[in-house]
């Protein structure tokens, strides 16, 4: 196996591509992207036979933008005959990993790939079955193992690989499934509340999404993303000259700052925790904007939206996360940097910015916290 499949929102696979070169190379790994338009994944397919399984080991998935979910991956199965898939499937994954902990039989976030979910739920239980008797998978389910993956790309066509268990996205299809609340003022509170479950682990939730936090929101009208904070009991501050909605504003914990938020300037600037921000605006001056909040001390952790051009949109992200990362550095500031286009996003890219501790005197950081 020396393919290494990625998963993608459909319309944003040569950004996929261009990224999976660009940090392959980096690796001294090398090879070259198989790429169509609008077909919701990408194959990288390497030179070296064993560099697929190194790239999957040593390139941290959290580290890329565009991909859903990476995973090592042999040559397309195609014709698999009607009335046996499961054997021909079952004997390109034997050899390659024993012992796995997981099966998942996929298909791309596109109309068609939709249409091939029904069966491949029905092919699950068949092909799970038959791989524990193999020897492929274990009898139960361990989420510290190996992953197996069945992509189907159409009808009797998929490829046949595997993910690790730390290095891949655990959610199927690397889209977390999350309902609309029905009281929510937007279906943007969406985006915040995956960007929680993608950013932050779960076991330091009750730590840094705590009760009483002070939060600050930038662009916030009508409220979708100021929704999300006040569920978990936090006091904000929501930054827009629209109108906030009502169910908020009678919560009494948002107070509405009719200000435009690159002016603005927060009440609480050294005890805000968290800043969000989802304003309408080049990505550049977003991404300038975060900096200065995290340079001046007014919040320790911040996610925004970087709204994407119509071309060079790898390039324009890399640009604006490079420069956050040096004007951080240049004042003495150590942070941890992710950026991942979500499922709810669209023609966006979010970041989230984690401020570690700061050398500057008279700036509290994270060793005086603790």
């Amino acid at each position: 196996m020396n393919k290494v499949a990625l998963y993608c929102r459909p319309g944003f696979e040569k950004e996929c591509a261009a990224e999976i070169v660009e940090r392959a190379t980096r690796l001294e790994i090398y090879g070259f992207p198989r790429v169509k338009d609008n077909c919701g994944y990408v194959i990288f397919e390497c030179y070296q036979h064993d560099d697929a399984e190194r790239l999957i080991r040593e390139l941290p998935f959290n580290s890329l933008i565009f991909a859903r979910q990476m995973l090592v991956v042999g040559d397309l199965l195609k014709d698999l005959p009607v009335d046996d898939r499961v054997t021909p499937i079952v004997g390109m994954i034997q050899g390659a990993i024993e012992k796995a902990g997981e099966l998942r039989v996929e298909a791309p976030d596109t109309n068609e790939g939709k249409e091939l979910l029904k069966f491949c739920r029905k092919l699950t239980v068949p092909l799970r079955q038959r791989m524990r008797a193999d020897g492929v998978l274990l009898n139960r389910e361990n989420h510290h193992r190996p992953v197996v993956h069945v992509f189907f790309i159409a009808s009797g066509c998929c490829y046949v690989g595997y993910s690790y268990s730390n290095n891949n996205s655990p959610f199927f299809m690397g889209i977390p499934r999350l309902r609309f609340p029905a009281d929510a003022p937007s279906r943007s509170t969406l985006k915040l509340e995956e960007a929680f479950h993608v950013f932050i682990p779960a076991d330091e939730w009750e730590e840094r999404l705590a009760s009483g936090m002070r939060a600050v929101d930038l662009g916030a009208c009508p409220g979708g993303w100021t929704y999300q904070l006040v569920q978990r009991s936090m006091m904000v501050e929501a930054v827009d000259n629209g109108t906030m909605a009502q169910s908020l504003m009678d919560t009494g914990q948002v107070t509405h700052r009719r200000e435009d938020g690159f002016r603005f300037t927060p009440t609480h600037a050294t005890t805000n925790y968290w800043v969000v921000c989802d304003m309408v605006e080049k990505p550049w001056r977003i991404a300038m904007l975060m900096a200065d909040w995290l340079i001046n001390g007014w919040c320790r952790e911040a996610i925004f939206n970087l709204k994407l051009p119509m071309k060079k949109r790898y390039e324009e992200v890399s640009h604006c996360l490079e420069e956050i990362d040096k004007r951080l550095k240049e004042n003495g500031i150590n942070a941890q940097i992710q950026a991942k286009q979500l499922y709810h996003d669209r023609e966006e890219v979010t970041v989230h910015v984690r401020r570690i501790w700061s050398a500057i005197p008279g700036r509290r950081d994270e060793r005086e916290r603790r």
